[in-house]
C-alpha cells in the first residue's frame, strides 16, 4: 500500500500565499485616498473597457486588482448582495463593512479549501453622507484578510515603493492635490502617466443618492494641470 504524500498545512498555506502574492504583484497598481469632497480611486489602467473602478451601490466602490476575471465575479457578486439586501430591507442597510465581510468570507473560504486560491486584491470603500466623519476603505486581500484603512491606501503591484513615494497625508487634500500625488506615485521617477494611460473615479458628497462618477481624460487634464 503506498502512503499518500503528506505535506505540512503550514507550507501549503504559505505556497498559496506566495502564489496569490506573485500573481498580484503582475498587474498595475492603483492608490485610493480621501480628499475634501469624498473618496478618490485612482488606477493605472490602458483600457477603455475593461474597468478596475466601478459602482457597487449608492454611495459604494469597488476596486479591484490582480486577475481581471476574477475580481470582475467579485464585483458582480457584491452587486447583487447589494441589490438584495437594499430590495429586502432598505437602501439605508447596505454598507461598505458588511460587504467587506462578504467578501473576506468569500476568499477565505477559497484560500483554506480551493487548490489555487484567487489571485486578487480588492478594495471597498463608501463616503459619509454629511461629512469625512463616515468615510470608509476597506483594503480584502487575498486570504480574505480585512484591513481598515484611514486616509489612503495602495493596492497591488510594487505596493512597497509606491506606497513610500505617495507617503503618508498629513490632512484631507483637495481632489486636484490628492491627484497629482497619486499619479506621482503610480508612475515613479523613470516615466510619466497620461490621463489616457488612467482610469480615475470619485465618491462625492452633495450629488444625490449616487455618489459614484467616472473623470474623463479631459477633466484629469484639467486637475493635474496637463
Amino acid at each position: 500500500m503506498n502512503m499518500p504524500f503528506y505535506v505540512a498545512p503550514e507550507q501549503v498555506m504559505k505556497d498559496r500565499a506566495d502564489y496569490a502574492r506573485k500573481g498580484i504583484a503582475r498587474g498595475r497598481s492603483l492608490i485610493a485616498f480621501r480628499f475634501v469632497e469624498g473618496i478618490a480611486i485612482c488606477a493605472e489602467n490602458k483600457s477603455s473597457t475593461l474597468r478596475k473602478v466601478s459602482e457597487i451601490y449608492d454611495r459604494i466602490a469597488f476596486a479591484g486588482v490582480g486577475k481581471y476575471n476574477e475580481f470582475d465575479q467579485l464585483r458582480i457578486a457584491g452587486v447583487r448582495h447589494a441589490d438584495l439586501k437594499g430590495y429586502a430591507f432598505s437602501r439605508g442597510d447596505v454598507d461598505a463593512r458588511s460587504l467587506a465581510n462578504q467578501y473576506a468570507q468569500i476568499l477565505g473560504q477559497i484560500f483554506t479549501h480551493e487548490m489555487k486560491p484567487m489571485e486578487v486584491e480588492i478594495l471597498v470603500a463608501e463616503i459619509g453622507a454629511d461629512d469625512g466623519g463616515g468615510d470608509q476603505l476597506f483594503h480584502i486581500l487575498y486570504d480574505g484578510t480585512v484591513v481598515d484603512e484611514d486616509m489612503s491606501v495602495v493596492l497591488g503591484g510594487e505596493t512597497e515603493a509606491i506606497s513610500d513615494r505617495f507617503g503618508e497625508l498629513d490632512g484631507v487634500p483637495e481632489l486636484s492635490g490628492g491627484l497629482r500625488r497619486a499619479i506621482s506615485a503610480l508612475s515613479g521617477p523613470d516615466r510619466s502617466l497620461a490621463p489616457a494611460e488612467l482610469e480615475i473615479a470619485v465618491l462625492e458628497r452633495g450629488t444625490g443618492r449616487r455618489a459614484f462618477r467616472r473623470l474623463d481624460d479631459p477633466e484629469v487634464a484639467l486637475l493635474i494641470g496637463d
